[in-house]
Formats: structure tokens, sequence, C-alpha cells
């Protein structure tokens, strides 16, 4: 009696856990994509979904999800980018609340317990985004100064705000379902800005909400794209912006 009480409860209490669904769009990040799964996976948030979009790795990648399966959702084939990627997973995902984190990128500890408790509590916002700290290769922080700088202007963040200056950090975002059912998916034709793009379309519709904690790491290390393109990358904000 005392066993099926004790699941009965369980059961409830994940039904009052909005279900989680993160994208990874991955291709060939061997190298970091465990580092990025486990994070999610460590979480231990107990109604989460995880789908990995890998782009047909040829690194080792595909092994590495192999030994997720069962844990995380996860095809690996052709697609037209980045956009494409997440895309797809979004198509997939089957929770109230999404997020998509790169396959270089970090979740910290307990962020979606606080996501969903912010969710919970705060019924009409329908995105929110919190702190993230910028990362190297190895897992430490760095750029401290710059993040010093985001955090400072987060609780600022209007559309007229954003138009002019970008702090929002993609990995430490979360919006709720209807937001994509809303505004629709990414824009496939953005390389470098699909996140600036999808945030100006959607602080149009939906004023969003602020979490004053850290929730996420974004990694920079020679290969990621904004540290190989830093121009165009601004140069992409400018004319999304316009």
């Amino acid at each position: 009696g005392l066993f099926l009480s004790f699941a009965n409860s369980f059961k409830n209490m994940i039904k009052n856990f909005p279900k989680i669904s993160i994208v990874t769009p991955s291709f060939n990040q061997a190298n970091f994509i465990e580092k990025t799964i486990k994070s999610v996976l460590n979480q231990n948030y107990p109604n989460l979904e995880h789908i990995v979009m890998d782009g047909g790795s040829t690194d080792g990648t595909v092994e590495i999800l192999k030994k997720y399966d069962g844990k995380i959702i996860w095809k690996s084939e052709k697609d037209r980018g980045q956009a494409d990627a997440i895309n797809k997973g979004l198509k997939l995902a089957t929770g109230e609340i999404f997020s998509y984190l790169n396959s270089d990128d970090i979740l910290l500890p307990g962020s979606l317990t606080k996501v969903a408790k912010f969710f919970i509590r705060n019924r009409q916002i329908k995105w929110v985004f919190g702190k993230c700290k910028i990362i190297n290769q190895k897992g430490s922080e760095v750029r401290k100064f710059v993040t010093i700088y985001k955090n400072l202007l987060l609780p600022f963040v209007s559309k007229n705000f954003l138009l002019v200056i970008n702090p929002i950090s993609q990995p430490a975002t979360f919006w709720r379902r209807e937001v994509t059912e809303k505004i629709g998916f990414f824009d496939e034709g953005e390389y470098y800005c699909m996140d600036y793009d999808y945030w100006l379309k959607v602080i149009s519709k939906f004023k969003p909400g602020f979490i004053n904690e850290n929730l996420a790491g974004f990694r920079i290390h020679q290969k990621s794209k904004s540290e190989l393109n830093v121009i165009e990358h601004f140069q992409d904000e400018l004319k999304i912006a316009k």
C-alpha cells in the first residue's frame, strides 16, 4: 500500500512539472556533445525530453549518441544547416516548454527546475531568459566582464531595446510551446543570428520574463561560429534589426 501511494504521488509530481523539450542541433562536435548531453540528463528533471538532431557527423558523434539510446531521442541525417536541425527537433518535441542547446554549450545544475518553477508561478509569461556564463574549451569561465555587462542589461530588455543591443543568451532562453505555434519556426535563411531574429519576432507579441540566476554556459572555442566570424555576426544582427 505504501509503495502504491508513493508511486501515485510521484506520478502526480511529474505531472506538476511541465514537460521540457530541449533540442540540440549537432554537426561534428564529438569533443563537446557528451558534456552537453550530460548537462541536460544530470538536471534530474522528472519530465524531460532531449532531442539531438545530428546533421550526419563523421567524427564519432554518432557513437556517442548511441551510448544514450533510450535516454535521448536522436537522429543523424543530412540537414540544411543549424536552423533546419532546430526546426526538425521542435517539430518532434512533445513538451510544453521549448529550448535549444547547441552541441558545445551546457546547462548549469538545477536550471530546468528553476525554469519550471518560473513558468508555474508566472502563467501569463510566455518566454523567459536567465543569465549565462561564457566558458572555454575546458569549461572554465572566461570573459567575465562581458557577462557582467550583459547581466546588467537583461532586466531592461524590451523590443526597442533589443533593436539596439542584444544581451539575451540563447542557451539560457526558454519559451512555451504556444510561442512557436503563434510565431512559427526559426528562419532557415539565417546562419549566424537565427536566435536574435526569433527573439525580435517573439518580443513583438510577448513580454519576456527574467530569471536572475545563471542557467547555462556558452562555450567559445576555435571552431565556434561566433569566434570565427565576429564581423559577419554583427552585420547580420544589424540587417535583422533593420
